[in-house]
């Protein structure tokens, strides 16, 4: 049976070796033995390792990622989850793009004063509505 140890793995997939340990903290990744002081793990991890760079790239809470990964077997990935993930990262790009847009624009704008510009003004109304999603959300009350 083929194992790496921890320098193998942090060699093949960049992921720091304390970074490994705390994953195995968190229940995401598990070595299965030691030769003298350094953790082996199975090939397999690997792939985990890719999929938790997934999962982390798309937002995901450590928490969530650990929520689809049991210790021995494959992945199981909420489909739900996923959905819901993906309509987030579409409103975080559109926000994205609208303020993008904007600072492109306020960049070229020929008006003496930004706040002389309609387009600009238009975007700031946007922008302190919510309606591109860029507003801060209120903190919930205290009580």
């Amino acid at each position: 049976m083929i194992r790496l140890d921890i320098g193998e793995v942090v060699q093949r997939s960049g992921v720091p070796a304390s970074t490994l340990r705390f994953y195995e903290e968190k229940g995401l990744i598990t070595s299965n033995g030691r030769r003298g002081l350094r953790r082996l793990f199975d090939p397999g991890v690997l792939d985990r390792l890719a999929l938790i760079a997934l999962g982390r790239a798309a937002s995901f809470s450590l928490d969530d990622i650990a929520a689809m990964f049991a210790p021995e077997r494959a992945p199981s990935i909420d489909r739900q989850m996923l959905a819901a993930k993906a309509e987030e990262l579409d409103q975080t790009i559109r926000t994205l793009s609208i303020m993008r847009d904007g600072l492109r624009h306020a960049a070229a704008c020929p008006a003496p004063s930004h706040m002389e510009c309609p387009r600009f003004r238009r975007i700031l109304r946007a922008v302190a509505s919510g309606a591109t999603g860029a507003r801060t959300r209120k903190a919930p009350r205290q009580t």
